[in-house]
């Protein structure tokens, strides 16, 4: 069942919005070779609960952390851990979440560690260009599938895989809620987008096949199945009579 939020309860959303935006920028502030992304997480934790907010990760099905950080050929999920050190020409995707006042905030973002390839310039800045096309497409009157159209044009039009298995979804209360908000799709199919739907749009892409591997032992941490890069970018958005608004916002 998809839950419409009332304009104030969307108002009330806005405040983990900027936590988890905040967390996600300061925390990218300190990708570099050499941290370690055990480091990275603690230092989100710490500063979700400054801001007044709880970790909405940590514990959730059993979950390790607070971020999640997937590094190169991870796609998502991956476990922060002390032995995981981010090195020159590494990317890594940092996701952060945070619960306040009972809401949730999501959002992600793939940093460049030191300098890095070409291609791997050219797969974040497609990845972060089909987010925004996605997030664009989240009118009221349109459909699931607008979403996911654009999100495809503009990566395969690229040269990239846009993940099937990984999705958006519907948030609030809940961290995940209907609808799942896919990356691919045919513009005017799927469900009508109502204003009051709040909706998670991440773009999964990567540089060779869409196809995935994983979790393996660890039960999270999701591969790309041909071992190329992969890049996420997500917000939070909430369709409403004037537009797209962007809840993941300081």
């Amino acid at each position: 069942m998809i839950i419409i939020k009332t304009l104030a309860e969307i108002e009330a959303m806005k405040e983990a919005g900027r936590v988890s935006a905040k967390v996600l920028r300061k925390t990218g502030e300190l990708v570099r070779p050499g941290i370690s992304t055990l480091e990275l997480d603690r230092f989100a934790e710490n500063l979700i609960r400054m801001e007044g907010g709880t970790p909405a990760f940590l514990g959730y099905g059993g979950f390790r952390g607070s971020i999640c950080s997937s590094v190169n050929d991870q796609i998502v999920h991956g476990i922060p851990a002390q032995d995981v050190v981010l090195r020159e020409g590494d990317i890594v995707s940092i996701d952060t979440g945070a619960i306040v006042g009972g809401w949730y905030g999501d959002n992600a973002a793939t940093f460049a560690v030191g300098q890095i390839s070409e291609q791997a310039q050219q797969l974040l800045k497609v990845t972060e260009e089909s987010m925004w096309a996605g997030i664009a497409a989240a009118l009221k009157g349109n459909h699931l599938g607008d979403i996911g159209h654009a999100v495809q044009q503009i990566a395969e039009a690229a040269g990239f895989g846009v993940v099937r298995e990984y999705v958006g979804h519907g948030i609030g209360r809940n961290m995940h809620e209907d609808p799942n908000v896919p990356n691919f799709g045919k513009a005017g199919k799927g469900v009508r987008l109502e204003a009051g739907m709040v909706l998670a749009i991440e773009p999964m892409i990567n540089v060779g096949t869409h196809q995935t591997r994983g979790p393996f032992s660890d039960r999270w941490t999701v591969y790309t199945a041909d071992g190329s890069l992969s890049a996420h970018f997500e917000k939070t958005v909430a369709v409403t009579d004037d537009g797209p608004l962007i809840l993941t916002a300081e």
